[in-house]
């Protein structure tokens, strides 16, 4: 294997029309076009005023999130906190978390050690 991998993460697959979220932004997951060993990546944008439909959490993986562009909130287990750019939250596996984007969208990066199998998807998750 080389000893490094580039993308620009816009040449990604967007996965959220796979999964019946188009209408919700762009997911992006670049563990494997970056032939990424033990780290996972993931660009979440969310188109504004958007929340999305459903929480996560894991057993094992710890999450670095950092806002890179607009703002909105995000949802941890009961605490709801406003985040803008360059805000980043680091989150234990347990857990669950979501975001709903600001008036002007929301983009941020997940970062941390990728556990392959190691997450719950947590449907309707944050009503008001």
């Amino acid at each position: 294997m080389a000893a490094y991998t580039h993308k620009n993460l816009s040449e990604v697959k967007d996965v959220a029309p796979d999964f019946g979220f188009g209408e919700m932004g762009e997911v992006r997951f670049a563990k494997d076009e970056l032939n990424a060993e033990r780290t996972g990546l993931s660009h979440l944008k969310l188109n504004p005023g958007v929340r999305m439909p459903f929480a996560h959490k894991h057993d094992e993986a710890e999450e670095i999130y950092v806002v890179i562009a607009g703002s909105g909130l995000m949802k941890m287990d009961d605490e709801i906190v406003e985040i803008v750019e360059l805000d980043a939250i680091r989150i234990s596996p347990e857990v669950a978390r979501s975001f709903e984007a600001g008036p002007d969208g929301i983009s941020l990066l997940a970062v941390g050690a990728r556990h392959d199998g190691d997450g719950e998807v947590l449907n309707d998750w944050w009503t008001d």
